[in-house]
């Protein structure tokens, strides 16, 4: 990994085998990275980063000001999030097996005594990601007869830079655990965007050609996303 200093941004690089160069600023603290070609040399990638250092900078002071949710330690009256919407979270304590319910305003962690925080949080993260794939499979399946592709599959699991992940060569679809937290259209945002890129791998024009025909509203819903707390991570990559 090489490494690019533009005044006080540092700008990792990295060479690969791809045809394209791809400029990327990830959450919660705007750190850079750029994938570029094997055969393209710094200084013109250098030159590339200067003329998006307009973009950058902006991209890192919408992640300094985004609101970011404390750590949790799953207690009642604890606020937690699903698809956009705000809960307290109700721990009872009784002998049976673990188990999440769902009310008008409440999240109900049904637990037995003494269950750590760490045990209470993977209780809590499985019942998203059974939310999430009851949730996934009719929106993919919906969008991927309206843009005409089709995913050999599709996962959830936990992300720390990316809402969504497409492996074009094996259509392969990931999608970030945190998103059950999230309203459903942007979670349909991610999942539009990555089945996008079975049409077109890089993010140029032809790519949000593409999202301005099957999603209109897209960067609305970008917006959106990036307005959402971010969950109490130090994300790397």
């Amino acid at each position: 990994m090489q490494k690019i200093e533009l005044g006080n941004i540092t700008i990792d690089v990295e060479l690969k085998d791809i045809k394209n160069i791809h400029l990327s600023v990830y959450p919660p603290n705007g750190s850079v990275k750029i994938a570029a070609p094997s055969r393209m040399d710094l200084d013109t990638i250098r030159v590339f980063a200067l003329n998006k250092l307009k973009w950058i900078k902006n991209q890192q002071a919408t992640f300094k000001g985004q609101e970011r949710e404390t750590p949790r330690e799953y207690i009642s009256k604890e606020s937690h999030y699903f698809k956009g919407k705000r809960y307290l979270l109700e721990v009872i304590e009784h002998p049976h097996p673990p188990n999440v319910v769902l009310n008008h305003s409440t999240i109900k962690l049904y637990v037995k005594p003494d269950t750590s925080l760490e045990k209470r949080k993977e209780i809590l993260e499985e019942w998203y990601r059974t939310q999430l794939k009851e949730i996934v499979p009719k929106l993919i399946t919906k969008w991927e007869h309206k843009i005409g592709v089709e995913a050999n599959e599709y996962g959830i699991r936990k992300m720390r830079t990316k809402w969504g992940t497409c492996n074009t060569e094996a259509k392969r679809i990931w999608l970030n655990l945190e998103l059950a937290k999230k309203p459903v259209e942007c979670l349909e945002f991610i999942i539009v965007h990555e089945l996008v890129h079975l049409l077109e791998r890089s993010h140029n024009e032809v790519f949000v050609n593409y999202m301005n025909q099957f999603m209109p509203k897209w960067r609305f819903y970008r917006e959106e996303l990036n307005k959402l707390p971010f969950s109490h991570l130090e994300w790397k990559y």
